[in-house]
């Protein structure tokens, strides 16, 4: 039977931009619906962030017992272990289930109505919803769309069988024997080194010369170093052309401009993402466009007045906790609170081996805008922690303003170094001085060392090196 609900705030999308603006909505007593067609969590939660990060561990696990054998040094040895992928996914999805379940409690404890369905627009201010109960109406003073993204589909490598994405390698039940990923992005990177760490023989096709485009060359080396000791072979310049007729190879050409074929048991199309801006009624709304996404203000406030867009949709870069924060921050708008968009300190981390993170400017980025800059690396091969822990390989690398020393940047490339995107982004979101880092006492013997030492070697006294 047919329902015709209303609210004060609308949200069509339940990823991490959605259900986090939902529940502070709900806190602040915003009275507030969300409309999601899959699972609580989006992509993020269900097939992306989180379960990838499992796999990663996992992977990673397994290669420490696989090489304790040769761990004679330190004095571990082991014998070999074996890997139960279908036992690891059955693991990665209770995982999920109990995310999901919590964010189905947060958005009922703020008291936020969840409706199960795919919502159409059909005006600014209603949506319909299939649910399997009927179509339902809901009526809005303000609406949110976050609806997020989905793979890009290559019109060569349809999506289906030994051809997969993201979504489908996260299910596998056992390693491929052979596995081609093309595209040397962090989505492709992340995964192929997993599965080299399985045991797969794992080759990389890239378009580009070089991997990590998003990152500078000097951040991308040492995980260059790390996939051929892997053995993973890259192929830059190159480009697939399709499956092989065998059906279990890729050819491609590659930058000599000859055609190539490698061995596939599985294909792992990452070439990126693209919002999802079809197939819910943007006809039917008068939406400014930013090439494929919605435009935006400071605000996240669309083209059209009560309207706004979060997350993916919305421009890049299409990071969940973008999303987040700016699902957030719409929601205290929507409340009646003074807020503003400020992307300056948005971390980005590439959780390959070793992991990238980068908050604000490289050198050449700050130079390039305009800014003389300041800027040394402190290696972690001089790092008590990192030697201890074999993590030796990588470095912290701070960018700043000459002349006052305001930090532009911070980036790392090393075992564990996610761990420091937080105190690079508050370092940049307070405006902080290569002084004000030095004079912070950084607990020893901790990796965080390197930050306070990359400060002070740009002041030109550095302690350890």
């Amino acid at each position: 039977m047919a329902k015709d609900i209303a609210c004060k705030l609308l949200v069509v999308g339940a990823g991490p931009g959605g259900y986090v603006c939902a529940i502070r909505a709900g806190q602040l007593g915003v009275d507030t619906i969300i409309v999601e067609a899959e699972a609580l969590g989006g992509t993020c939660l269900n097939v992306g962030c989180i379960p990838s990060k499992a796999l990663i561990h996992v992977a990673d696990e397994f290669e420490r017992a696989m090489n304790s054998a040769d761990k004679a040094a330190i004095g571990v040895s082991a014998s070999k272990p074996k890997i139960d992928l279908a036992k690891t996914v059955e693991w990665k999805n209770g995982i999920v289930g109990r995310l999901t379940g919590g964010v189905g409690a947060l958005l009922k404890k703020a008291k936020v109505r969840v409706v199960e369905g795919w919502a159409t627009f059909i005006d600014g201010k209603t949506i319909e919803v299939e649910t399997k109960d009927g179509p339902t109406t809901i009526r809005a003073e303000n609406v949110v769309i976050a609806t997020g993204s989905t793979p890009v589909e290559l019109p060569f490598l349809k999506f289906g069988g030994d051809v997969i994405s993201s979504t489908e390698a996260l299910d596998l039940d056992a390693p491929p024997k052979n596995l081609v990923v093309v595209g040397a992005g962090y989505i492709g990177l992340e995964l192929g080194i997993a599965f080299a760490k399985f045991g797969s023989k794992v080759a990389v096709v890239e378009a580009l010369d070089r991997i990590l485009p998003g990152y500078d060359a000097e951040l991308t080396r040492p995980v260059t170093k790390r996939l051929k000791a892997l053995g993973v072979a890259v192929h830059l310049g190159a480009k697939a052309k399709g499956p092989g007729k065998d059906g279990k190879s890729l050819e491609i050409e590659n930058g000599d401009g000859e055609t190539e074929t490698l061995p596939a048991d599985k294909i792992l199309v990452a070439v990126g993402r693209k919002p999802l801006t079809e197939g819910w009624g943007r006809e039917n709304l008068v939406l400014d466009m930013d090439g494929p996404f919605i435009k935006i203000d400071d605000r996240c406030q669309t083209s059209m007045n009560g309207v706004y867009a979060i997350g993916d949709v919305a421009g890049e870069p299409m990071l969940a906790h973008r999303a987040m924060a700016q699902g957030e921050m719409v929601a205290e708008i929507i409340a009646g609170r003074n807020r503003r968009w400020d992307r300056r300190a948005v971390p980005a981390v590439c959780f390959t081996d070793p992991e990238v993170v980068a908050v604000g400017l490289a050198p050449e980025e700050a130079k390039a805008e305009g800014h003389e800059v300041e800027s040394a690396l402190f290696p972690f091969s001089a790092n008590g922690r990192a030697m201890a822990t074999e993590a030796e390989e990588g470095f912290v690398r701070v960018t700043a303003r000459a002349g006052d020393g305001l930090i532009l940047g911070a980036h790392a490339v090393g075992k564990g170094v996610a761990e420091l995107s937080a105190a690079f982004a508050l370092a940049l979101e307070m405006g902080a001085t290569l002084e004000d880092i030095a004079g912070t006492i950084h607990a020893h013997p901790t990796q965080s060392e390197a930050f306070h030492e990359a400060s002070l070697r740009t002041l030109g006294h550095a302690l350890h090196i």
